[in-house]
């Protein structure tokens, strides 16, 4: 008997922002068959699947939680299918000095914006054909160290870091992998970033909306990139954090956020 193999795109962080955009996108793929939309909470996948048909799959998951994920690969053995676009949009961000997080906050975070990225790859690549892609979504704060957001920036690095060495290594399975180093967006991030901290990022350059970068950022994957950038701006950035000095980009970040590091608040 032949078995039909069902072409997926999975993305993470789908329920709202860029992740939403993503879904809208591949929605509109004739080729994908079906998205898999993750997210932790079930009823904003309900109201998504509402709102971009049957062709969504809602799966409530935290990709924090090890465990899962290693259930969620069981559930990829148990079917006939090809992963065509692995999206990891899921993360988050605190907006903060170091002392302002206790250690479970800091090693979540670690765990979702590090961890989740490698293990939602590790479970799913052995199931990407020739031709698929595969993309982690970075951060333009990927670039350089950040003071008060520094947990965040580093996390971020890591994750710029792997996606382009990995887009070597896969080169003879003939999959893409692309970070994608956005600026700021008009997102949720900023909800769950903000703790009221006494110094922290408050301001946001060259803000742009998430269905620019979602598009450019399958652009660029479907072109072959290895990291897609969006905006003069974030691109400028890009280009001032390889040529000058790390303590100088992180004195032009504290003036920018008017950041006093020596004193007891912000400015």
């Amino acid at each position: 008997m032949r078995y039909h193999v069902k072409k997926i795109a999975i993305i993470t962080g789908a329920s709202s922002g860029l992740g939403r955009e993503f879904v809208k996108l591949m929605k509109d793929r004739n080729e994908i068959e079906e998205i898999w939309a993750i997210a932790r909470h079930q009823d904003k996948l309900d109201k998504l699947r509402k709102q971009m048909g049957t062709k969504v799959k809602p799966i409530s998951m935290d990709l924090s939680n090890r465990t899962r994920i290693e259930q969620f690969g069981m559930m990829l053995s148990e079917q006939q299918l090809e992963i065509r676009y692995l999206i990891n949009n899921a993360g988050y961000a605190k907006f903060c000095s170091y002392s302002d997080l206790n250690v479970e906050d800091s090693l979540n975070m670690i765990d979702l914006n590090i961890g989740g990225v490698v293990a939602m790859g590790l479970v799913c690549i052995p199931y990407m054909p020739r031709g698929s892609h595969l993309i982690n979504i970075a951060s333009q704060a990927a670039f350089q160290p950040l003071p008060y957001q520094n947990l965040y920036s580093s996390t971020k690095a890591f994750v710029r870091n792997y996606t382009r060495a990995l887009n070597v290594e896969l080169k003879d399975r003939g999959i893409i992998a692309t970070a994608v180093c956005p600026g700021w967006i008009k997102t949720h991030l900023y909800d769950r970033a903000d703790i009221g901290a006494a110094k922290a990022t408050r301001r946001f350059c060259s803000m742009t909306t998430p269905d620019k970068v979602a598009k450019k950022a399958l652009a660029d994957a479907d072109r072959g990139k290895d990291i897609s950038i969006y905006s003069f701006y974030v691109n400028f950035c890009h280009i001032g954090a390889k040529l000058l000095p790390q303590q100088l980009m992180m004195r032009f970040w504290l003036r920018q956020q008017r950041i006093n590091p020596y004193s007891q608040t912000d400015q």
